[in-house]
């Protein structure tokens, strides 16, 4: 670790609420109001609530307060109060019964406070009926630790909208319910340098990243959101995102309550160059299973939250200690100078097996120049390698030699980030080793890595020294390390260059818009040549083709076309035609043309398959076989996906998905994502594709998906033939379900 020395409230909504309430108190305040939407009539900008009085108050109400011996309420009042007084709060008690708690008066009911409170702390087992008598409190915030709600079921779910409703009535915003007091921790403000926030959907799973403090990392916030009944994860995003003291934030999420809230909270923290990292779960499905029934929220198809994470720079980890380790080095790190990574050890074997991890890990290990291993060799006997790892054979960390080679490659311009594995402690070597990665450290601007091996982690070069240190990023694995480097790296890369899709997002309807209404049938499956037409109505290339009802007008049909053509049965409820034998290519007379229509429709007539005619259709042959389309997402709405395409699209399952809004740079980047890659840039003797046909029509898919997303359920073109480089793409087939 660096060391320590240094909602889906619109604004419109909620204004009414306070309204309704009779106007007399605005709810807190609001940095950004929703200036407008989108195509899709979904919000372009965050709403971010005003967060300093819910982790800073003036004032406090705990409500349901106890000083008896042995009462659950009892440690969590006195928590509260210890909190209260460190963040300078005045605490009112309120309790039916008692006269006073710990010594302060206390009141009987909510009415009777004697001021507006910005904080209410409920500790009672039913918060329905005082989350309805804040309103007269004046209460700006009301934290509900009480469980039994949205994690139980439907019936709990129904009582937590129940409290969620009460909450908007009386102006206020609710954390929780389901959550804990982590909120009001002890956090050492000894500490300096920028800060972790965390934000956390279990209290404990964000213990080990809490504890960083111990080595001397500054926490600086704690949001444990409970069910998110109002409060989610986004908006503690937002404002974590605007916090001058936060350096980087860290997040444990099992469920996000709004997608859409989520990403425009995520592209504030990329707008300002804030990095996030999360814990995710729900790759599996027993993972999604376990996360439900804790939080009550939906988790999302996997594969779509975690392109959505990586859309918006979110950096997505996998076990706490990573989430630690990452969160760590990007809040203290300072901007890369090189991507160039360095790996520096005493030991041969070490070196070439670090590197090797770190090359599999995605990191650039450049090669030293010859002036520079030169250079290293006045230090390092000539036998060991210098090149990239750097073995120095032990014995020169000994002496003075050791400052002169980590200067050395620490002033190489190729290099930006040096990693020394220690895999053990051999003293006095290795303590002498770690103080001049130390000092160097402090004297240059480029980033330096140990790895300490040792079980024990008591030894003192790494209590001491690495921990003691304010620049050296201290590891206690080499995968974490690693990971962390690639996504500091990463991060940079991504915010430098970083520009937001909400502001260049669509707002008002394109002229294709109209014509595709008029095609679109509420609940049914189009045939493909209305299919067709809908895409041609947003600029999409489809095939020559006609529909034609009889085998004469097939005939004139493919002269029209030109041959050769091929023959679908064209109807609104046919799916998987060619296994059925329902597409006959390659046609070159009048004759194959005339038996190929009597074909198809004798088969559909024994499948018992409605036609409403047979597609006569330019053969187009020769092109790489992409696929296309559009689903809808439970969390994030309409997405798109990219892939290969042909009959084996199900099998290969080789795609990427993006979540619109999102521009070219993304349409590209889903192409690179792809395994079959390469087959675009022209294999075995075959020209590149039109990568600039098909990144147009991905964009124009986008179109359709924001502006028809709530009429889509399904659109799926394949297989979208991409033609040679600078001929277009086709659409040969295209499948839609209306919602």
């Amino acid at each position: 670790m660096l060391g320590s020395t240094h909602g889906t409230l619109t604004t419109d909504s909620r204004q009414a609420r306070v309204i309704a309430c009779g106007g007399q108190r605005p709810g807190p305040a609001v940095h950004d109001r929703v200036a407008d939407l989108d195509v899709s009539g979904r919000p372009l900008h965050a709403d971010v609530p005003d967060l300093a009085r819910f982790f800073r108050p003036g004032s406090v109400a705990v409500i349901g307060a106890s000083d008896a011996e042995g009462r659950p309420n009892t440690g969590i009042t006195r928590q509260l109060l210890d909190w209260a007084g460190r963040v300078g709060a005045r605490v009112h008690p309120v309790h039916p019964t008692r006269g006073s708690v710990f010594g302060l008066p206390c009141v009987p009911s909510v009415d009777r406070l004697p001021e507006p409170v910005d904080l209410a702390v409920l500790l009672v087992a039913d918060p329905l009926p005082v989350i309805g008598e804040l309103d007269g409190a004046r209460a700006r915030f009301a934290v509900v630790f009480a469980s039994g709600f949205a994690e139980t079921g439907r019936a709990g779910a129904e009582a937590q909208e129940r409290l969620a409703e009460a909450a908007r009535g009386a102006g206020v915003r609710l954390l929780g319910p389901n959550t804990n007091l982590n909120a009001f921790e002890r956090f050492r403000e000894d500490l300096t340098g920028p800060a972790i926030a965390l934000i956390t959907q279990s209290g404990h799973q964000g213990r080990p990243v809490f504890a960083l403090q111990e080595l001397g990392i500054r926490l600086s916030h704690w949001a444990p959101t409970g069910n998110e009944a109002d409060l989610e994860t986004a908006d503690f995003l937002s404002w974590f995102a605007e916090q001058p003291e936060v350096g980087a934030i860290a997040c444990y999420l099992e469920g996000l309550k709004d997608g859409r809230a989520f990403l425009l909270a995520a592209d504030r923290a990329a707008r300002r160059g804030v990095p996030v990292v999360a814990v995710k779960v729900g790759r599996t499905e027993a993972g999604a299973r376990t996360a439900a029934s804790h939080t009550g929220k939906l988790t999302g198809a996997d594969d779509v939250v975690d392109a959505a994470l990586r859309q918006y720079g979110v950096i997505r980890v996998d076990a706490l200690d990573e989430l630690q380790d990452t969160a760590a080095l990007l809040a203290r790190a300072r901007p890369p100078r090189s991507d160039g990574v360095v790996v520096y050890s005493i030991s041969g074997g070490t070196g070439a097996h670090v590197a090797d991890l770190a090359a599999g890990a995605g990191l650039r290990l450049p090669t030293l120049s010859a002036e520079k291993q030169a250079e290293l060799h006045q230090w390092i006997p000539d036998y060991l390698n210098v090149a990239n790892p750097v073995d120095n054979g032990g014995h020169p960390v000994g002496d003075e030699r050791g400052r002169k080679i980590i200067d050395a490659l620490l002033a190489d311009p190729a290099v930006g980030v040096l990693i020394c594995p220690v895999t053990g402690p051999f003293p006095p070597l290795s303590d002498r080793l770690v103080r001049d990665l130390a000092d160097a450290a402090e004297q240059t601007d480029k980033l330096v890595c140990v790895v300490w091996g040792s079980p024990a982690g008591t030894e003192p070069a790494y209590r001491e020294v690495l921990l003691g240190s304010s620049r050296v990023a201290t590891f206690r694995t080499v995968g974490n390390c690693l990971h962390a480097v690639r996504a500091w790296l990463d991060h940079h890369r991504f915010t430098g260059d970083y520009r937001s899709p909400f502001d260049a997002a669509p707002r008002t309807p394109s002229p294709s818009f109209r014509k595709a209404e008029a095609l679109l049938r509420p609940g049914a499956r189009l045939s493909e040549h209305a299919a067709k037409q809908l895409l041609r109505a947003y600029g999409i290339r489809v095939p020559r083709e006609q529909l034609v009802t009889s085998a004469a007008a097939a005939v004139r049909a493919a002269a029209q076309v030109g041959y050769p053509v091929v023959m679908k049965a064209s109807g609104a409820r046919i799916a998987h035609k060619t296994e059925l034998g329902l597409v006959k290519i390659g046609l070159t007379s009048a004759s194959q043309v005339r038996d190929a229509y009597r074909e198809l429709t004798d088969i559909a007539r024994y499948e018992g398959v409605g036609l409403d005619g047979v597609l006569v259709c330019q053969m187009v042959e020769r092109g790489v076989e992409m696929m296309v389309g559009v689903t809808h997402d439970e969390l994030f709405g309409p997405t798109v996906t990219a892939g290969l395409g042909g009959i084996l699209v199900e099998v290969l399952r080789d795609v990427a998905v993006r979540v619109p809004p999102f521009g070219e740079e993304q349409a590209r980047a889903m192409l690179g994502e792809l395994r079959g890659r390469a087959l675009l840039d022209g294999v075995r003797g075959r020209p590149p594709a039109d990568v600039d046909a098909l990144v147009e029509v991905v964009l124009r898919v986008q179109r359709m998906a924001l502006e028809l997303g709530s009429h889509l359920a399904e659109l799926d073109i394949n297989p979208l033939m991409v033609l040679d480089r600078g001929q277009g793409a086709v659409a040969l087939d295209a499948l839609v379900v209306c919602r």
